[in-house]
């Protein structure tokens, strides 16, 4: 067999289509996978260290803006679709696929508008919440939509036509148990260890509080702390310790640009400070790691915050809002969770609870029910 997989922007939209990818050919393992992105974006570093082709596309995002620099930057994004198809379409007819699957990102668009066309069969999974445009505009031309939530369904005009199968995680969660992990990565016995993560490009104004809580964590040996900047302020960050002579070493933490392996620093933590994303939430309930959730304020319906809250309410995490808490109350609330090991252990069941066990062998099954496997 042979499967197309088109995903784009976030590693939200990436790693789903890395899990779909790995289990899919766990269960045929004679398949070939070629991934189709958008030029310059992380997918194009991703999916490759993951050890599968991919080629890009001119894919553009759609600006809401009115102002003549949006005008003319989607009439740009029109151009690049049109582009993008004929691209896809000579691509296609190449590799001659069996199924072509999108999991998120504008690049979707194109690659299963032609190969809907082309009568090829399609499917798109969508893990937020609230579907995005990319979904929406689709979901009259594929043969199958999948959603990570209950609640998704009733947001398409056929709900019928929807299947709920949460979102996938990659099989790499499983590799790695709290021991090894913390043995790989060289924690002590007994040291408690967070990890702050902010999607793929990071947030600015994450970034911002972590400069302000790196002098008030000076000498300290509480606990170590990961904190993954994003390619976006990495070098900016850099900068700003060096001006403010700050040693993170000299704070146990530790600072990535990325953290290319996840699944082993997650296995090995104790808690999780990060976005709410789709995507990064299934990973979080698989695990059973309790969370301390900041939900981007940037995105469409507050989507983020609303996946967040199913999360503190079922009492695996708490929900901080940007501009409702600083440095000292961040790290007051950090140090009081981990000082209370039978509360984090509570946090922990309640996360494992929420999990939606077999996601990607769900997703699996449903591409493969379009190629009567």
């Amino acid at each position: 067999m042979k499967f197309v997989l088109t995903c784009g922007g976030t590693a939200g939209h990436i790693n789903p289509a890395l899990a779909v990818a790995g289990r899919l050919k766990e269960l045929l393992p004679e398949s070939e996978f070629l991934f189709l992105g958008a030029e310059g974006k992380m997918e194009m570093n991703l999916v490759p260290r993951a050890g599968y082709e991919i080629r890009a596309l001119p894919v553009t995002n759609i600006s809401r803006g009115k102002s003549p620099a949006a005008i003319a930057h989607n009439l740009r994004t029109l151009h690049n679709v049109r582009r993008s198809r004929r691209m896809t379409r000579q691509i296609l007819k190449e590799f001659q696929p069996d199924a072509v699957i999108g999991t998120g990102g504008y690049v979707c668009y194109p690659v299963l508008r032609e190969a809907a066309r082309l009568h090829i069969p399609t499917a798109v999974h969508e893990s937020n919440a609230v579907p995005g445009l990319t979904t929406k505009m689709l979901a009259g031309a594929v043969d199958k939509i999948m959603v990570g939530f209950e609640e998704s369904r009733a947001q398409y005009r056929d709900p019928d036509r929807v299947v709920v199968t949460g979102t996938p995680v990659r099989g790499e969660f499983d590799r790695y148990t709290r021991e090894a992990a913390r043995a790989q990565l060289g924690i002590p016995e007994g040291m408690p260890l967070v990890v702050s993560v902010w999607g793929s490009l990071g947030s600015g104004h994450m970034n911002e509080k972590l400069l302000e809580l790196l002098p008030l964590m000076r000498g300290q040996k509480d606990f170590r702390l990961v904190h993954a900047v994003g390619s976006r302020d990495y070098a900016d960050f850099t900068e700003k310790l060096g001006t403010l002579g700050i040693d993170p070493a000299d704070c146990g933490v530790d600072i990535r640009e990325y953290i290319f392996d996840m699944p082993r620093v997650m296995a090995a933590a104790d808690l999780i400070l990060c976005r709410a994303g789709a995507s990064t939430l299934s990973e979080l309930s698989y695990t059973g790691k309790p969370a301390i959730l900041v939900p981007s304020p940037n995105v469409t319906n507050h989507h983020q915050e609303r996946n967040a809250r199913v999360l503190e309410h079922a009492g695996g995490a708490k929900v901080l809002l940007e501009g409702e808490f600083d440095a000292a109350s961040l790290l007051a609330l950090v140090r009081e969770l981990l000082g209370d090991r039978e509360r984090l252990a509570s946090m922990s069941a309640s996360m494992r609870s929420l999990a939606v066990p077999g996601a990607t062998d769900k997703i699996c099954g449903e591409i493969l029910s379009l190629l009567q496997v």
